[in-house]
């Protein structure tokens, strides 16, 4: 019972004659250019796709059916510089294009909410990941690296900021909230994410235990590297820092979990194994 659509996000069109034709009842805004690095080298595609295309939605629902729920894909980007622990409360203060992006998309679904009536909401999701995640994050790209070079098929991993700080959480979890969020009888903005903040170093040493491949880091902070079978298996690369960095996002979902009843069945560690299963 799944079709697949063709169209493109940014065509104003294309999405009136899809909602026309389907008919939908609940529309989940999931289309972004979702890359925070890319959105530096890309800043106006980024815009026009995750800003413009939200808004297109918006007003196709209004002019079809204004009945239509919609769920907005939110993220802790926004938060940028606030310090965490990040809530609904907490100010936006995002510092990269696509943090800039997702929070015009915000306040737009809030916007048509507020002035027509409709059931639009936005979940604010932090980092979450699966074992179908994009080999261009870092927690694929760990994983996938790590496995390639216990198997010799790769050498190294080269990354940026090790020290950054993530609520990481499985898209499992996250997307049964999506779906809650619309279940309501009033349309209500969340943040979802697991209360818990680990750094990109700790994913490695989580994911090399898990893997059984012992290693130890060499060096000084932003140039160290990681040894496995005294061979450096992680290197720093500059080209991997970001102009300029969210250096640490830690959730608050207690709203979420009083008014659903929500809350994570997956942590780190089982994230990790999951991903790490699903390669192997």
């Amino acid at each position: 019972k799944f079709f697949l659509y063709y169209g493109d996000i940014t065509d104003g069109l294309t999405i009136t004659q899809l909602i026309r034709k389907i008919k939908p009842t609940e529309i989940y805004n999931l289309a972004a250019q979702s890359h925070v690095a890319v959105s530096f080298e890309l800043p106006e595609y980024t815009m026009v796709t995750n800003a413009l295309g939200t808004l297109k939605i918006l007003e196709a629902i209004k002019n079809i059916n204004p009945k239509i729920k919609f769920y907005q894909a939110g993220t802790s980007e926004m938060f940028g510089l606030s310090p965490p622990p990040q809530s609904e409360n907490t100010p936006f203060s995002p510092i990269s294009p696509y943090a800039v992006s997702k929070l015009s998309a915000h306040w737009m679904t809030i916007t048509y909410r507020e002035a027509y009536g409709l059931y639009a909401c936005n979940g604010i999701l932090f980092n979450h990941e699966s074992p179908i995640r994009g080999e261009t994050f870092v927690t694929q790209k760990i994983i996938k690296g790590l496995i390639n070079i216990k198997k010799n098929k790769q050498k190294k991993i080269f990354l940026g900021n090790l020290y950054a700080k993530r609520d990481w959480g499985h898209a499992k979890d996250y997307v049964q909230v999506m779906w809650k969020m619309l279940q309501q009888n009033k349309p209500k903005d969340y943040v979802v994410a697991t209360g818990t903040q680990y750094t990109v170093k700790d994913f490695i040493n989580l994911a090399t235990k898990k893997l059984n491949m012992p290693i130890i880091w060499k060096g000084k902070k932003l140039k160290e590297k990681a040894y496995y079978n005294n061979k450096p298996i992680i290197e720093i690369d500059s080209r991997y820092f970001r102009p300029s960095e969210v250096d640490s996002l830690k959730g608050n979902s207690k709203k979420i979990k009083k008014d659903l009843n929500w809350k994570p069945k997956y942590n780190i560690h089982t994230l990790i194994e999951d991903m790490i299963k699903k390669i192997k």
